[in-house]
């Protein structure tokens, strides 16, 4: 199993995720991890709340990592639904991403947004799909 240093590592490379929106890996095993975004003014959509895009590039990331934790394997997204449930009234989004199944050549993972003072922001499920 890869380290979370290893995994960090691996990620830097997707540089719309990391650098362009900022998002932070907090922590990743094989199936499951916690990233994180804290927000700015390039975040927010005209109604001074976050955009839906920076909360779905959140949502998609965190699948990802979870995902692409098992080092012999590489998946990716196969399709993706999100539920926005309430604007986020604090600074900073966490993302959590759990696997309910890795199969040999799919897989579904769950991903539960909230801010840092509990307001349960977007609901999302992602299929993926092993490619190696």
């Amino acid at each position: 199993m890869p380290s979370l240093e290893e995994i960090r590592k691996r990620f830097a490379k997707d540089c719309f995720a990391t650098d362009a929106v900022g998002i932070v890996i907090d922590s990743a095993k094989p199936g499951k991890a916690v990233c994180s975004l804290t927000l700015e003014a390039h975040h927010m959509n005209a109604n001074n709340v976050p955009m839906g895009g920076a909360i779905f590039t959140l949502a998609d990331f965190a699948c990802a990592v979870a995902a692409n934790g098992h080092a012999e394997r590489v998946t990716v997204s196969q399709n993706a639904s999100i539920t926005f449930l309430a604007p986020a009234k604090g600074k900073r989004l966490i993302a959590e991403a759990d696997c309910l199944r890795a199969g040999r050549t799919t897989g579904l993972y769950v991903v539960d947004i909230k801010d840092e003072m509990g307001t349960y922001v977007a609901h999302a499920t992602i299929n993926a799909y092993v490619v190696g």
